[in-house]
């Protein structure tokens, strides 16, 4: 007699949380959503174009008195040209960092979002990559553009700078400042889920807060508000643009002073603690 024996094979139960997509799949998916919307490819040319004209602008009225200038005067002349546009990029990068998150808010989509993707805080990972990633090089591109097209227009205007390792860390700075201000922009929509809420929310903090600040200083003479003013997102982010050979920062006369380094620890401060309350509040209320 033979017997024939058959083996079972094994049974395999797939659970929900074994089909994961990879974080590179919903980086695409971020990636694609990103480019796809025509008010991000705007506000992202904006951000490229506006700066360069502000810089060609200023290198054509430079005005030297008929001196010319050299070494580190120069230099500085050349940074500020270049960064000068920052000022005004930081509201179009407060503008599309807000608009990555609550814009999906707005129409719903943010559940479908979280449906694709259970572990919402690697969706809004996945976001604040592609966010931070895009902005700074649209920013880099466009500082390092400017430098370059103001650098002739400022030689014939008496102004001999060049690129040394000086000015090229300013530069990074000013990407590296407008970077943070998205992805605090992007957190504090995550915060509020409203489009206007959190461009009102962040430009008020940037603009009108060291306004308010400056001027309760002004009526009370506390020396301590020259320091809160100084840790406020938009001025400790200005150190990274400046040009320097001198560390200038530390306590002066009861005010603390900032310097390129140490701007970016409390504007990246910033980022973390909205970015911690971002995610907890994500996870704990209804898309």
């Amino acid at each position: 007699m033979s017997a024939t024996m058959t083996a079972e094979r094994p049974r395999t139960t797939v659970h929900h949380d074994d089909v994961r997509l990879r974080f590179s799949g919903v980086l695409h998916s971020e990636w694609v959503k990103l480019r796809s919307l025509r008010s991000t490819i705007w506000s992202y040319l904006v951000l490229i174009l506006l700066p360069i004209g502000i810089g060609v602008l200023l290198a054509s009225l430079a005005n030297t008195d008929g001196k010319t200038l050299t070494g580190d005067a120069a230099r500085n002349a050349l940074v500020q040209y270049s960064t000068s546009g920052a000022t005004i990029s930081v509201l179009v990068v407060a503008v599309i960092g807000a608009l990555v998150v609550t814009g999906e808010y707005g129409t719903g989509m943010i559940r479908s979002t979280f449906a694709a993707v259970p572990r919402r805080w690697e969706a809004l990972a996945a976001k604040g990559v592609v966010l931070a990633a895009s902005v700074f090089v649209a920013s880099a591109v466009s500082v390092w553009a400017t430098a370059f097209i103001t650098m002739p227009i400022a030689n014939a205007n008496g102004v001999e700078a060049s690129l040394d390792g000086g000015v090229a860390m300013p530069l990074l700075g000013a990407s590296v400042y407008l970077t943070l201000i998205g992805l605090l922009a992007f957190a504090v929509g995550i915060i509020l889920r409203s489009t206007a809420g959190a461009i009102a929310s962040v430009l008020g903090l940037m603009l009108v807060a060291p306004v308010i600040v400056q001027l309760v200083q002004g009526f009370t003479n506390a020396k301590w508000l020259g320091t809160v003013n100084n840790v406020l997102p938009q001025n400790a982010g200005q150190p990274l643009m400046q040009f320097g050979t001198e560390d200038t920062s530390g306590w002066h006369d009861g005010v603390l002073a900032l310097s390129g380094w140490s701007g970016f620890a409390v504007l990246a401060a910033w980022v973390v603690v909205a970015t911690m309350t971002a995610l907890v509040l994500a996870q704990k209320r209804d898309a």
